[in-house]
């Protein structure tokens, strides 16, 4: 019953499951001592920019993440562009950036 009903309407699920996804990181990127990776957020036919800073911290690992309103054609352009910003964020924030410690939080 449940593939006559995906036949007809299409099957949702994949839809909303591919959307609702975390996102996929791209390769590590080293710099100024951290690590960034690109994490591109499929939004519709675009991608949107968004990314991970890491800095390894003893046997544990800080994360920052960032997400912006950019949005591109391709992921390879979301994560060229995620690269870019997150070199901007370690620029402007420095040691700032992980001051309070917290294992994960946004940048």
């Amino acid at each position: 019953m449940k593939s006559i009903i995906s036949r007809i309407f299409g099957d949702r699920s994949k839809k909303s499951t591919q959307e609702g996804a975390v996102a996929q990181r791209g390769e590590p990127v080293s710099y100024s001592g951290l690590i960034i990776r690109a994490a591109p957020e499929r939004t519709g036919d675009q991608w949107r920019l968004a990314g991970v800073i890491i800095k390894q911290d003893g046997d544990r690992a800080l994360e920052r993440t960032y997400l912006r309103a950019d949005t591109f054609s391709t992921r390879e352009e979301a994560e060229t562009f995620a690269i870019r910003k997150g070199k901007q964020i370690i620029d402007e924030q420095g040691a700032r950036l992980f001051a309070d410690g917290e294992l994960s939080g946004r940048a």
